[in-house]
């Protein structure tokens, strides 16, 4: 297919501060095999060189465009004000977060399952997360799901989780791309102020169209400690969204009885979640102020009688199963003993910088 007859992709980074990786993420898009693509950097006043590395490949790349805010917005808004500056021509939505990068036929292959499939509103693939296979499950060598059918998925299981990171669901914004019509039929096209609102997204799209699945490692996700996903596993926001979405979305997916299920499910697993920090009691202010503000918006307020009742059913759940119990510190102090670890080499480093300029 020739460059003229490939319909527009509008690739789009927003990015805060991301110098560090921004080039290598540049690279990656300029090195597709599919041609015909914009790509617009959306720079949220970052303090780094990020803009200037984008001025300089911007020079060189006529397809390079580069946005900056007047004013700093939060990461969510930054994304929908990317989606906001497609070309009325722009045929397909892809996010590359500037922190990740995408292998050279990820925009062919993605195209190519939207082109063959007009009910597709969102194409997903395999992702390299480090060095584990994210977005899982999927039985090759269907390339369609319906989309009923994939929220039913996503909501039911199986949940599969590798060092906090689901290897099941949707899908990442690097891994995914979007017919763009379909985001630009909504002005927020990612829904609500959450870090997660990508999946949200995806339950919103799905109720009018389709899924499809690239079965290749199209992607790459970084992981380091500034990374939403990073943030997301530390404080657990996965658990409010989780419910905020069942919420919003879960009647058009599930039965009533189903639905009322997952909701009680996801709150035992959050007042749990919440009873062992309390008890335990290392986590400050802000995660608590976090937790009880979610809750009050999602119509189920935190209580000290509620954790504290948690607490105690779940000190009697794992006496009656002690081997399940100590199985659970063992995974929690390796856990603990890794990060001890990354920390030390971290500080170490630090030093040897320190005295090598002495």
């Amino acid at each position: 297919m020739a460059t003229t007859d490939q319909p527009l992709v509008s690739v789009l980074t927003p990015v805060y501060n991301g110098a560090a990786y921004l080039a290598e993420c540049i690279e990656s898009v300029l090195r597709q095999t599919y041609q015909n693509y914009e790509y617009i950097i959306v720079n949220n006043c970052s303090t780094d060189a990020t803009l200037t590395i984008a001025e300089e490949y911007a020079a060189k790349d006529s397809r390079i465009r580069i946005h900056s805010n007047q004013e700093f917005v939060g990461v969510i808004d930054n994304h929908n004000i990317a989606f906001s500056l497609m070309a009325p021509a722009a045929r397909y939505s892809k996010i590359v977060s500037a922190d990740d990068f995408i292998f050279p036929s990820c925009l062919a292959q993605m195209v190519d399952v939207c082109e063959a499939n007009p009910s597709v509103g969102i194409v997903g693939s395999y992702q390299l997360s480090g060095d584990v296979v994210r977005w899982q499950g999927f039985a090759y060598p269907q390339a369609v799901l319906a989309g009923r059918d994939m929220g039913r998925r996503c909501i039911l299981g199986p949940q599969v989780f590798w060092e906090g990171k689901p290897l099941v669901g949707f899908g990442s914004p690097t891994s995914l791309m979007y017919r763009a019509d379909l985001v630009r039929s909504n002005p927020s096209f990612y829904p609500n102020q959450s870090p997660h609102s990508d999946t949200s997204a995806c339950f919103k799209i799905l109720q009018t169209s389709d899924f499809g699945f690239v079965y290749e490692v199209l992607s790459y996700e970084r992981t380091h400690a500034e990374t939403q996903t990073s943030t997301s596993q530390e404080i657990n926001r996965y658990a409010p969204q989780t419910l905020s979405d069942l919420i919003e979305y879960g009647a058009f997916y599930l039965s009533k009885d189903e639905l009322e299920q997952q909701i009680q499910e996801t709150l035992k697993y959050y007042h749990r979640f919440l009873a062992v920090n309390y008890c335990v009691g290392r986590k400050d202010k802000k995660f608590w102020d976090y937790h009880r503000s979610r809750l009050i918006e999602l119509g189920y307020p935190l209580t000290r009688g509620r954790l504290l009742k948690t607490a105690a059913m779940t000190v009697l759940e794992e006496s009656v199963n002690p081997a399940l119990a100590l199985g659970k510190l063992r995974k929690y102090l390796s856990r603990r003993s890794r990060r001890s670890a990354v920390a030390v080499a971290e500080r170490n480093m630090a030093a040897n910088k320190s005295l090598a300029k002495c």
